[in-house]
């Protein structure tokens, strides 16, 4: 019902030329995207490549505040000189890098010239003084790791403050004063939105500051901006908003910025469909945050309620999957069997971990009508059985690519031997499996494994599933 009248306020404000906000955000959003960054896997020189065009700005400071253990420069974004001090740090974990990428896009926000958003970049210009940390972690960064180069999970040493990078972070908060704190974090793609059918694209949290869970005005002003965004991202996400479990934990930044007296807002980026690389989570993120920073610079959030907070369903844990072929039918040992199997892929670095290939792996089997995939597939009418390994051991690509490879497919062959090929070679997106001369392979149906199947029609082969992938063997796009 909230979702309904939301969207009614919104057709209403467009009928009556009252474009909202965030949606003149998001429809403006290519004309600030920062074009050096267009994956997830960027370094610390890309940041500082990016940040090195705003060094001669007059209306902002970029200056070197600390070092990280393997002496890597943290940056602070100063800009604004309001008296409402908000700091945001992004990257506390490595491998978490959505909410960096759009750090750099909102700085071309503010460089704009446009006139369109030229009264806001002026209110909170002058209302606000906005700090940012863009990679906390950069020797994590550099090796796409959730870590620092102790091995230490920053988000774990707020008391203890062993690490260099978190006693910056620690040193920035209380020498600002921070009225307010963006704790800006990804999470994994798995995650569900509550007991529903929809993925946690965005997770929100207003952290507990003591074991009670008490909410002060620190806290609630947190839950009442939260409300803001989630109302913006239900314009674009409905339903795929969640927030984390807010059980104390003391040892987080999160739970002692709140108890420091900072009004703190975890963000955790999850997964969106066709969104691997998480360019379209970007641009939500660059849409709320700045909706954010108008609300709290015209005090808009303070009419939220913190029970529209509470309304918020919890994440799920486990509850996606990338891909569920639910009903298999499956032959063992002459009995038939009826199951359900996930799969998920796993990012395999390659290149310095600069890219990285998808390998699949079975999660689960079973009956699986609780948890939910991004793909989903109801194989009831097909019989599955393993695939064939050719036995011919092709000298190259290009030897194989001149057989008949879909004659080869119909006849159940999916995996062949290619001799001096590239490990990641071997993960193509491709309607057939490749192994090395000495590789062997297990198609049975297993948790943790990756078999190639087929799926037949009253003999003959339809579908095959390649590396987590399902293809249609008739189908006319198909290309080998």
């Amino acid at each position: 019902m909230r979702i309904l009248f939301f969207l009614f306020f919104i057709s209403s404000s467009l009928l009556m030329g009252q474009q909202p906000l965030h949606q003149k955000l998001y429809e403006s959003f290519s004309d600030y995207k920062e074009p050096l960054i267009t994956h997830r896997r960027f370094k610390h020189a890309d940041i500082e490549q990016v940040l090195n065009q705003f060094r001669e700005k007059d209306w902002l400071s970029i200056k070197a505040v600390g070092k990280s253990v393997e002496g890597r420069n943290i940056n602070l974004v100063s800009l604004g000189n309001g008296p409402v001090q908000v700091l945001l740090w992004s990257q506390m974990h490595g491998d978490e890098p959505t909410a960096t990428m759009a750090l750099m896009d909102i700085l071309h926000f503010f460089d704009g010239t446009d006139k369109t958003f030229e009264p806001l970049r002026k209110q909170l210009l002058k209302e606000l003084s906005i700090h940012i940390l863009p990679m906390l972690n950069p020797d994590g960064a550099e090796r796409y790791q959730r870590r620092n180069a102790l091995n230490v999970d920053l988000n774990r040493d707020a008391l203890r403050l062993q690490n260099p990078e978190t006693r910056l972070l620690k040193r920035m908060r209380d020498s600002l004063d921070a009225a307010w704190g963006f704790n800006l974090h990804d999470q994994n793609r798995y995650y569900g939105a509550g007991l529903t059918n929809e993925n946690a694209s965005v997770s929100f949290l207003a952290p507990a500051y003591n074991y009670e869970k008490e909410v002060n005005e620190v806290r609630g002003n947190a839950m009442r901006l939260i409300v803001v965004m989630n109302e913006m991202l239900q314009a674009y996400i409905p339903n795929k908003v969640a927030k984390y479990s807010d059980d104390f934990e003391p040892r987080a930044f999160g739970d002692n910025m709140q108890k420091w007296g900072s009004s703190t807002i975890l963000i955790e980026s999850g997964g969106l469909k066709n969104d691997r690389e998480k360019q379209e989570l970007r641009k939500l993120h660059f849409v709320m945050l700045l909706g954010a920073f108008e609300a709290i610079a015209n005090g808009r959030y303070k009419s939220k309620s913190k029970f529209d907070y509470e309304a918020i369903p919890f994440n799920e844990s486990n509850h996606f999957h990338d891909l569920l072929l639910r009903n298999i039918q499956l032959e063992k040992r002459g009995k038939d069997y009826t199951l359900d199997v996930a799969i998920r892929y796993a990012e395999i670095e390659y290149d310095r971990h600069s890219k990285f290939y998808l390998k699949a792996n079975i999660k689960d089997i079973g009956d699986l009508s609780i948890v939910h995939g991004y793909e989903e597939q109801d194989m009831s009418s097909y019989k599955a059985s393993s695939g064939k390994v050719h036995p011919k051991t092709f000298k190259s690509m290009s030897k194989l690519k001149k057989k008949k490879l879909k004659k080869l497919l119909k006849d159940g062959y999916t995996t062949f031997r290619v001799k001096e090929i590239p490990e990641e070679r071997l993960w193509l997106n491709k309607p057939y499996a490749l192994l090395l001369p000495k590789q062997n392979i297990e198609n049975s149906v297993q948790i943790g494994g990756n078999p190639s199947l087929i799926f037949s029609q009253k003999g003959k082969v339809k579908k095959i599933l390649i590396n987590g992938q399902l293809y249609d063997i008739d189908d006319g796009t198909l290309k080998f």
